[in-house]
């Protein structure tokens, strides 16, 4: 099986930071980018670069992963005229949300909403497809159905024939959130219908669930999102390119790389975020954790944290 793992793009955590380090570590081979929201404008090319600083490097993170941008919203033209924008830019490729569950986002037109209709879903990829260089790919991802996954092979079907180069599955309807489980069982039915490559995500914690999720999709792509988070050498693991390093080794160098890419004040709410799921896998990262999650000022937080660690 010629493996391949990609980092989900998960809004408000796996950013420009995220995504350096943990390409840098390995084992990942393909980012997705947070959305970018489109609403009925041409967005400034400011706002291309700072959600993608990769187009800087040719579409690359530092450790040389391709960076696709992804695009949220429910309107076809607007899309493709972004989709464009970003082309032009030197983006590696366009995936489009048709998942997000967030509430907001449904009630203005944009993620999983648009699984209500095959026919929008086709409309969108087809029109992105037709406005974007060839070379340029164009994917999207999508969930089971807005509230029943009887509409998965019909959407798959339609992302197909707009010339979606590959589909990513997350594995549950809008309405199951993120509650477990994913119904896996799901993407065989998927694959019977559609000839392009289908990337299953959803509750790969461990080895142990990118197995089962294996037997259970026969999937050469695998997406991987909050359990990389906890285990940040998941992806490494699961290609057994394990260095058995400690989580915690990597947390001042994530909260200077956030003073740089943004402030002080982002570098400490997004490392208390990210020691928030590390935690969860370790009781010496609880520790850590219980004693800076009160702290608000960053160098009360920044020395705190370089004592704890010291120490450990």
């Amino acid at each position: 099986m010629k493996l391949k793992l990609h980092l989900a793009p998960m809004e408000g955590v796996t950013d420009f930071v995220m995504r350096d380090l943990l390409t840098k570590i390995g084992g990942i081979d393909h980012c997705v980018t947070e959305f970018l929201r489109v609403t009925n404008q041409l967005l400034p090319e400011s706002v291309f670069y700072k959600n993608c600083p990769e187009l800087l490097t040719q579409s690359k993170t530092k450790a040389g992963t391709p960076v696709f941008l992804q695009l949220l919203g429910g309107q076809a033209e607007p899309l493709a005229e972004n989709a464009a924008r970003a082309a032009s830019l030197g983006v590696a490729g366009i995936d489009l949300n048709f998942g997000c569950p967030a509430k907001t986002v449904n009630r203005h037109d944009g993620g999983a909403t648009l699984l209500k209709s095959s026919d929008r879903i086709f409309n969108i990829v087809a029109t992105v497809r037709k406005n974007v260089p060839p070379n340029i790919p164009v994917t999207a991802k999508i969930r089971l159905g807005f509230d029943t996954p009887s509409v998965c092979i019909e959407n798959a079907q339609a992302a197909e024939a707009g010339g979606a180069q590959w589909l990513t599955v997350h594995c549950r309807t809008k309405t199951d959130g993120y509650k477990p489980p994913a119904y896996w069982e799901w993407i065989p039915k998927i694959k019977g219908h559609v000839k392009i490559p289908i990337v299953a995500n959803g509750e790969i914690w461990a080895i142990s669930d990118f197995k089962r999720c294996y037997e259970v999709t026969k999937c050469e792509d695998y997406m991987i999102g909050r359990g990389a988070l906890r285990d940040p050498f998941l992806f490494q693991n699961i290609k057994g390119l394990t260095q058995n390093k400690n989580p915690q080794e990597l947390l001042c160098g994530f909260y200077d790389a956030c003073v740089t890419y943004s402030s002080p004040e982002f570098a400490t709410a997004r490392t208390k975020q990210w020691l928030n799921q590390l935690r969860i896998n370790d009781e010496s990262t609880q520790n850590i954790f219980d004693q800076v999650k009160i702290l608000k000022k960053p160098i009360e937080f920044k020395q705190k944290l370089e004592q704890l660690l010291s120490h450990g």
